[in-house]
């Protein structure tokens, strides 16, 4: 098993700086002890302007059997397999077993640590990683259980355009050639098995080295050990600052799981969290109202007659919401996606609203919510009427059961569209209050913002803003779906061509009805 680490440079910033990087010197020979094996560092080139770190990891097949528990797909117990143990395809091919010798010889390499020379881990350097052998598994639909797995999961691809999906999102030039069963008899068709080549611009050795051990097994699509809990944690700390946002994540999660959909579930969960607390780390009106629509006169500044002030788009949304939930005479509402709290600010100023709850995912927004709605200073009697708690949308939540209403204020753009099923299902489905308000833009109107480039979306986090037929479209589904009807509603100044900026949707659950006679339920 076999794996190079390439870089360039030159007098002045020589090559060989990678033996800092990695704390093994280029002109020796070091030998380490794995768990299944001995792994061997050593530079077959070492200059100022190329050098290349060389891992060779010599697999003990009989170790690895008295360690482990068979192949990680759970055949270790089965005398049918019990040959497989000791001739198989580990000593050759880059699998979880090099990503666990990775861990052990380069730990402090991946933690970007280097006393010696503390400059060098914070610098992106040109890299070429080379791997002649990596197992690139697909998952045949017939491999999959039915029930409660993703669509997705089903007929994953493997082979060399696998590779491309999982390492050309995060910058790497991807050379992934398939390697045929046998060159001499080319009707055999291509292995499993794929020579790889990574080329960088320029990246840090230690992202690098986080994104190979995350990624090595997610290739394989399994593990040689038992996957435990605590692999969610290992994923998300080699994961930080890349996993988040990259495309492919759900498929990376549960292959690097090997697809225990419930440590799956719990990594997607967190990774949700991760990813739109960091959306969520600005101003609400940054985002809730990210294009300025007052009126140019009142950007210019003051003038010697000024008209009253016009409420901005954000306050107009406000005052939309609480009149459909006063309409539907809801007295308990939860703020689904409720930021810094202006609207949960409103709800409070309202008696009729007895019960206010506000999710959010980032814990700071909550913090400002309650420092904006002077929890601590509110009577016993006020305090009692609202609560603050973390969540993520995407999850069903029984704290969110039992509400009279549910707000989705300017919350359904932020999430990709693949995820917003599983949101469909935690609120629609799972909590099911009587009321649902949905507020999204109208891209409609976006023509009408000349700060706005054309084609653009209003905000950088969002990830679609619909025509109002898209939203008819995406309400009525729902509606249809989960028992419901719906009123859609315009919010803001009313374009005769493009609508308005804003677009509501008034979900209420439909009544049904007992035999004939009967009262209505």
């Amino acid at each position: 098993m076999f794996m190079s680490i390439s870089t360039t440079g030159s007098a002045e910033n020589p090559a060989t700086d990678l033996g800092f990087l990695l704390h093994k010197h280029p002109g020796k020979l070091q030998r380490f002890t794995t768990s299944h094996g001995e792994a061997h560092v050593f530079y077959p080139e070492a200059g100022d302007e190329v050098c290349t770190a060389a891992l060779l990891l010599d697999i003990d097949p009989i170790a690895l059997v008295r360690k482990g528990r068979g192949d990680g797909r759970g055949r270790g117990g089965s005398p049918d397999f019990a040959l497989a143990q000791y001739v198989n395809d580990r000593p050759y091919a880059a699998s979880s077993l090099l990503a666990v010798a990775l861990r052990t010889v380069f730990r402090s390499a991946m933690k970007g640590a280097c006393p010696a020379r503390p400059e060098l881990p914070g610098q992106a350097r040109p890299l070429r990683i080379e791997l002649p052998a990596v197992p690139v598994n697909g998952i045949p639909a017939s491999a999959v259980p039915a029930n409660g797995v993703p669509a997705s999961a089903v007929g994953e691809g493997g082979g060399p355009a696998l590779v491309a999906r999982l390492f050309e999102p995060l910058g790497w030039q991807v050379e992934a050639t398939a390697i045929p069963l046998d060159e001499s008899f080319p009707e055999w068709g291509e292995s499993r098995y794929v020579r790889i080549a990574l080329s960088s611009g320029t990246v840090r050795l230690a992202e690098a080295l986080q994104q190979l051990y995350v990624l090595l097994p997610v290739l394989d699509g399994a593990k040689h050990y038992w996957v435990a809990p605590d692999e969610v944690d290992k994923l998300l700390a080699a994961g930080q600052g890349w996993l988040a946002a990259h495309p492919e994540r759900a498929l990376i999660t549960r292959r690097y799981l090997s697809r225990r959909w419930s440590l799956t579930r719990a990594a997607m969960e967190r990774l949700e969290l991760a990813r739109l607390a960091e959306a969520d780390d600005r101003e609400v009106e940054e985002i809730d109202n990210a294009v300025d629509d007052r009126p140019e006169e009142e950007l210019q500044g003051p003038q010697q007659e000024q008209e009253p002030r016009q409420p901005s788009l954000a306050e107009q949304r406000r005052t939309a919401i609480l009149t459909a939930l006063r309409e539907t005479g809801a007295a308990k509402v939860a703020d689904l996606g409720c930021g810094q709290g202006e609207l949960l600010g409103a709800l409070l100023k309202d008696p009729r609203f007895t019960g206010i709850l506000g999710v959010d995912v980032s814990v700071r927004a909550l913090r400002v919510a309650s420092r904006k709605l002077g929890l601590e200073r509110l009577s016993e009697r006020q305090a009692a009427r609202v609560s603050l708690v973390q969540g993520a949308l995407t999850y069903t939540d029984a704290r969110l059961k039992g509400f009279d209403a549910a707000v989705l204020c300017e919350v359904i753009e932020h999430l990709d569209l693949p995820r917003l099923p599983a949101l469909e299902y935690a609120v629609f489905g799972a909590a099911r209050p009587r009321t649902v308000v949905v507020t999204t833009p109208n891209a409609e109107y976006n023509v009408r913002w000349e700060s706005l480039p054309a084609g653009t979306v209003r905000h950088s986090d969002h990830r679609f803003e619909w025509s109002r037929a898209e939203f008819r479209a995406w309400a009525e589904k729902v509606a249809a779906a989960y028992g419901y009807t719906v009123e859609l509603r315009p919010v803001g100044p009313e374009d005769e061509e493009v609508g308005a900026p804003t677009q509501l949707a008034l979900f209420t659950t439909a009544p049904t009805t007992t035999p004939e006679g009967g009262e209505p339920r």
